[in-house]
């Protein structure tokens, strides 16, 4: 049951990072672990809209982010473990609401997401270059806008996400 009060700190946990990072995966662990609830917001979208590559065809970025920045917004109101869309951070207004909540940023190395995003349906891979250098080029934009509102960063290259899942309730439960 949501109550209209404001999430506390240890009922809330924001994950950013790249595609390909592990921001669900690892949520879903986190949630489980803390008995939280779980969102995420490319899922809500996807749920509301329709397929992200559709959303992108038939109704353009800007309007995918449009509703991307409410469903970051409503999520982290309603309060649980978050996974948001590596372009969250895009939204001035999604960051001025994420420097006020606990955010951990997941990293991941090009070489460890290459195997990862392999016939992925992300819009912003697709075209003449490289998957895996327009993901490098894509993540290098906007590390700083991640780090910006970072609270904490775990990198998921060479570690199972359960054990990342681990230490980002070791990381919650030192904070609470």
């Amino acid at each position: 049951m949501m109550s209209s009060a404001e999430p506390q700190a240890a009922d809330l946990l924001v994950l950013v990072g790249p595609m390909g990072a592990g921001k669900t995966s690892i949520g879903r662990r986190v949630a489980k672990t803390t008995g939280l609830r779980f969102v995420d917001t490319d899922k809500a979208i996807v749920h509301a809209h329709g397929p992200i590559p559709a959303i992108f065809a038939e109704h353009g970025e800007a309007q995918f982010r449009a509703w991307e920045q409410e469903e970051a917004a409503a999520a982290i109101g309603d309060g649980g473990v978050i996974s948001l869309g590596g372009g969250a951070v895009l939204s001035a207004e999604t960051r001025a609401i994420l420097r006020t909540v606990p955010v951990v940023l997941l990293t991941v190395s090009p070489e460890a997401v290459a195997a990862r995003i392999v016939g992925e349906s992300r819009p912003l891979l697709h075209g003449d270059e490289d998957p895996v250098q327009r993901w490098t080029r894509i993540f290098a934009e906007r590390r700083h806008l991640y780090e910006e509102i970072a609270d904490a960063q775990f990198d998921t290259s060479r570690v199972p996400m359960s054990r990342v899942a681990d230490q980002v309730v070791e990381w919650m439960r030192g904070r609470a």
